[in-house]
């Protein structure tokens, strides 16, 4: 008897499971995932997990025995080959075939790689799964001189890790400031000086040529500057894994194309998380976003919609980031703004950053800020007055109205 079955076992994958026995389903439910663990959370991967304050356990979306107690299926090492549309089948690469009445594609994202001269060096390592972790953990123990490549959020939260552990640190970004594509010029300059303050060397408008080493890596070639590094994180951005959809069919275009259902060009394929390029109705504009909340939100909904619901995927964005002692949270998209105003003290690191467009609210990013935070995901798109947002004896709670 075919049920649901869902390509994928992380963060969005784990929830759906949860989602369809909680809305009552009864079918069968089988999860295909292609590492060896039970779904699993990626953000403390680069945090908490890597500078081992939290283990495996901590980590996992829901304990192990969770899927057979529910009854769900979970199939891990487990690669889905093709996905067969006029069947409503989908066929492992050790050639197991699963039928089903709908299909959740939840095949989230891989890391970008660098194809360069010594790029297949041993000690270049990339983040993204526990078993990627477990390595650079492993060889956190040896190193000495660590270069991050790439100054976004995760080589970033990898420094603080790094940093703390006692190792020689350095980031290399391309660009003219660390976390370009994702903040505006002050909140780089922030965490440029927070990091540079506690001994991280940051190297900006610095391309990687390539790397040395004999059988490993001891330098990373940057133009005519090297930096030696007997370890060597890559942090380029991650793509989303639509090999499957485009080879069933399926529309995609900067991630699997889905309606405001969560449903694909195939009435029956549902898609959430990472792979899915979705509209937005707040924000009015298609999205592919890189985050737990939208993996767990859209989970949701295609559950829901998958079950005979007509529930429409609606939700502002909102993000965070661990660095050292500071929480980062975020909500919606600064460059969205067209004026700012600063709320408490930066040097105090205890502040948040309002951007408004036409006197509404469209992003927050609140350091150390939880209340700010908070009131943003409220305030988003509604008028505020800029001064009263700035004022610290202003009650925030006041300006929802």
């Amino acid at each position: 008897m075919s049920g649901i079955v869902v390509i994928g076992a992380g963060q969005a994958a784990g929830q759906a499971a949860a989602s369809l026995r909680q809305e009552g389903y009864e079918g069968e439910v089988t999860l295909l995932g292609d590492e060896a663990q039970a779904p699993y959370q990626r953000p403390p991967l680069s945090k908490a997990y890597l500078s081992g304050d939290i283990g495996m356990d901590r980590v996992l979306v829901r304990p192990e025995n969770f899927y057979p107690d529910k009854n769900i299926n979970l199939k891990t090492n487990t690669r889905v080959a093709s996905i067969d549309r006029d069947n409503k089948s989908v066929t492992t690469e050790s050639g197991e075939t699963y039928e089903y009445e709908k299909l959740l594609i939840a095949t989230g994202s891989s890391p970008r790689i660098l194809n360069i001269p010594g790029s297949d060096l041993e000690g270049i390592h990339y983040l993204r799964t526990i078993d990627d972790v477990d390595g650079i953990r492993g060889a956190f123990e040896k190193a000495g001189k660590i270069c991050i490549v790439g100054g976004g959020y995760i080589g970033l939260e990898v420094a603080a890790v790094a940093k703390k552990a006692g190792l020689d640190v350095t980031v290399v970004e391309a660009m003219d400031r660390i976390l370009q594509r994702v903040t505006t010029p002050e909140m780089s300059d922030f965490y440029h000086n927070l990091h540079t303050g506690r001994g991280v060397n940051i190297m900006v408008n610095t391309g990687v040529d390539g790397f040395e080493g004999d059988g490993e890596v001891s330098a990373v070639l940057c133009g005519d500057t090297k930096v030696e590094a007997d370890l060597v994180i890559v942090g380029i951005g991650i793509i989303p894994n639509v090999a499957l959809a485009e080879a069933a069919g399926l529309e995609c275009d900067n991630g699997i194309v889905v309606n405001d259902h969560c449903q694909t060009s195939d009435p029956d394929i549902y898609a959430a998380g990472d792979c899915t390029n979705h509209p937005n109705p707040i924000m009015d504009r298609r999205l592919r976003l890189e985050s737990v909340p939208n993996a767990m939100g859209q989970a949701r909904t295609a559950c829901s919609n998958m079950l005979g619901g007509d529930k429409v995927y609606a939700e502002v964005p909102w993000f965070w980031s661990d660095q050292y002692e500071l929480k980062l949270q975020m909500v919606g998209f600064s460059a969205d703004g067209d004026s700012s105003v600063v709320r408490g003290d930066k040097d105090a690191n205890q502040f948040a950053v309002f951007y408004l467009k036409e006197g509404k609210v469209v992003a927050v990013d609140a350091v150390n800020s939880p209340k700010e935070f908070m009131v943003c995901k409220q305030l988003y798109g509604k008028p505020a007055d800029a001064a009263a947002l700035a004022d610290p004896e202003t009650e925030l709670k006041s300006l929802l109205g």
